[in-house]
This record gives C-alpha cells, structure tokens and sequence, in this order.
C-alpha cells in the first residue's frame, strides 16, 4: 500500500485471504525504549525481551503492526532519513531473535511543526485512528478482534475510536493511567502491565488474540 504524502510513511506485508485480527505497537517505549525523540540509529534501545514476546507472537501468526507518531520530523530534529535508520536498527535487532513485524506507519505532522507538516488533528495522528484504518484495509485485518499496546492513553484512543477490541497501557505514569482508564467500557476494555514483554504475554495467555494457523 503505498503513501505519496510527505508527511506519513506505510509499509504493509501482505494482504490475507482470510479476515484476521492483529496486534497493533506504539514504536517507543513499547519496543524502542523512549530516549526522547529517536532518531538515529545509535540511539535505538531494545526494551529488554521485547524481541522474544513480539517472536512468540509471529510463532502464532498474529500479524504485528508498528503505529507511531513521529513529530520530531514535523520539528526538524531528524528526517525519514533518521527515520529509516531507526527502522532499519530495530529491525536487525528483532531478527537477531527471530521476530520481525509485518506492517509499520508512522505520522509526523504536528501542530507544532514546521510547513508543510505543520497540521494538529490529521487523521493518521494518534490519537485519531487513520493508521490503524489505513493497516486494517491494506492487509485485510478484522479490527473487531485487534488490540493495541501502547504507553500514551492517546494509543489507547486511537485503538478505541478504530473499533479494536482493547487496549493495554504500559506505564507507571499516574495521569496516563487515568486518561486511559477513561476510554475503558464494555466495548472497549483498558487492561494495564508492568512492561511490554507481559503486557504481550498476557494477551497471548489469555487467548484475546486467537491463534492464526
């Protein structure tokens, strides 16, 4: 699926036959430990057993889509370029154990940024859902049946408002947890974990995300 905007980047594996659900990432502090806008690739840091839990998830054909908001590009501090290092580090260090991720979006307009990416509510930006529409319709995913992890309540809201069915919020931050909590009901339930690594056991211990064989 491919994007001409100058302000979004989209890879996307594959499109199944079959109606599937998937599990949607935020990129830092989810799998990427959040050093404060990464954007090169000798600042990027594995979260600790992040790349086995996201393994064991490929193991069950769950599809693992990366959706990340990227406004140190719409503040000039790095470029797709910078982008696309930090992609490429991650990406070796996840098949250093085995994993690998089937889709990666990324939005870098902001209201802060400079022209032309100067734009405050663009559809893609989380917490609005455009790129986990944009993933589900590009690779055939059944949303109704999806989950996202993320460590901002705004991850959470954009998994709510795409119609997944819940999120889980991995942060010890008081006001982010309450802001999540928020967005919980029936519809959409708020789980929350310690780290990444359990909030993806979990969900696979669980049987929320159903295996894929």
């Amino acid at each position: 699926m491919a994007i001409d905007d100058i302000g979004l980047w989209c890879e996307l594996g594959k499109a199944d036959a079959v109606l599937r659900p998937a599990l949607f990432l935020d990129r830092d502090g989810v799998i990427l430990a959040d050093t404060n806008y990464v954007g090169r690739a000798e600042d990027v840091r594995m979260i600790d057993g992040v790349a086995t839990a996201i393994a064991r998830c490929n193991a069950l054909r769950i599809p693992i889509v990366v959706v990340t908001n990227q406004s140190g590009i719409a503040r000039g501090l790095y470029d797709w370029n910078g982008f696309a290092a930090v992609q490429a580090a991650m990406t070796a260090a996840l098949a250093a154990a085995g994993a690998h991720l089937d889709g990666v979006l990324a939005c870098a307009y902001h209201g802060e940024g400079s022209e032309p990416l100067r734009i405050a509510d663009h559809a893609w930006r989380k917490p609005n859902p455009g790129m986990i529409l944009a993933a589900a319709k590009g690779m055939n995913l059944d949303l109704t049946r999806s989950w996202i992890v993320g460590d901002k309540a705004r991850d959470l809201a954009a998994g709510a408002a795409a119609g997944l069915a819940g999120g889980t919020l991995v942060t010890a931050d008081e006001r982010e947890r309450r802001e999540a909590g928020r967005l919980a009901g029936a519809r959409f339930p708020v789980e929350t974990a310690a780290n990444p690594v359990a909030a993806l056991a979990a969900l696979v211990e669980s049987g929320r995300l159903a295996r894929q064989m």
